[in-house]
């Protein structure tokens, strides 16, 4: 099953929470076998339902909540929207607080761990772990920003079928360095049906927009100030490398290190029983 529950980000920005679980938890912090409450922060361009899987197995012992963050998904993506990092922190901040799974453990993949890392270093009273997933800490600059805004305008849409896609981002995308079916199902399922074909389900430009609040700068500093237990997650052939994902750990405070063999940027989609073996014991441990 999958329920939604509207959140109230901040500016008065509708947001969609998932839950994934069959029947969900409720009231975490009281729960006598030691439940914790997380939440599930997906990538740019990413929505909740890119974590079901995840979800429901973190279900059997967590009450996991995923949230369409603002832009994605089906929470709001109106023009007048604020997309700076801030914004994306408070809205993760009220998701907490409203949804009463504080004080929780945050899961985020690229961008979404990037949220994650943030808001545990200004709310450390909210957060009790942190799993970044995938995601540099170190600035990737202005040439990184044109290669984003010069490979949104190569996207062939509409896409006639689903198959297109898929076949696009698995294969034909020239950032896609081998087949992978992985990716093109990732990008399928942000895909929504439109009169003359299938369209992304988010604004490009208010993608963009996202991403340019956060490429130009380091985020080693806020790392520095996440006082809870934080897992630093990278596929071995993803956009993180082992160097500076040994970095974050060492900057972190109680920082530690996974990685999933096989699995590229999207480690959760890519190889999930990998991504499970790598962070299940880091969430037991928080959990007692």
């Amino acid at each position: 099953m999958a329920r939604r529950i509207d959140v109230t980000g901040t500016g008065g920005v509708r947001l969609a929470a998932w839950e994934f679980g069959d029947p969900p938890k409720t009231d975490p912090a009281k729960e006598p076998d030691g439940t914790t409450g997380v939440l599930l922060l997906h990538g740019l361009m990413g929505r909740a339902s890119h974590w079901a899987s995840t979800a429901r197995w973190l279900s059997e012992r967590h009450r996991a909540v995923a949230l369409d963050q603002r832009g994605h998904g089906r929470s709001d993506k109106s023009p007048q929207a604020s997309f700076t990092r801030e914004a994306y922190v408070d809205d993760a901040e009220a998701a907490l607080e409203q949804l009463g799974l504080a004080p929780a453990v945050l899961i985020g993949h690229a961008m979404g761990a990037l949220t994650a890392w943030q808001l545990a270093a200004k709310r450390p009273d909210l957060v009790r772990g942190v799993i970044i997933c995938d995601m540099r800490a170190s600035a990737l600059g202005a040439a990184s920003q044109r290669e984003w805004a010069d490979w949104f305008k190569s996207w062939p849409v509409p896409f006639a079928t689903l198959a297109d896609v898929r076949k696009w981002f698995g294969e034909d995308d020239p950032w896609v360095e081998r087949p992978n079916a992985a990716r093109g199902e990732f990008y399928a399922e942000v895909m929504h049906e439109c009169e003359d074909g299938w369209r992304p389900v988010f604004v490009p430009d208010q993608m963009l927009t996202s991403r340019e609040t956060w490429v130009f700068d380091a985020h080693w500093e806020e790392l520095a100030q996440v006082q809870c237990p934080a897992l630093v997650v990278r596929g071995l052939d993803g956009e993180l490398g082992r160097a500076e994902a040994q970095e974050m750990v060492r900057v972190l405070p109680r920082g530690e290190y996974a990685e999933v063999s096989d699995a590229g940027h999207l480690v959760h989609y890519d190889q999930p029983e990998g991504w499970r073996a790598a962070i299940e014991p880091f969430l037991d441990a928080v959990r007692t």
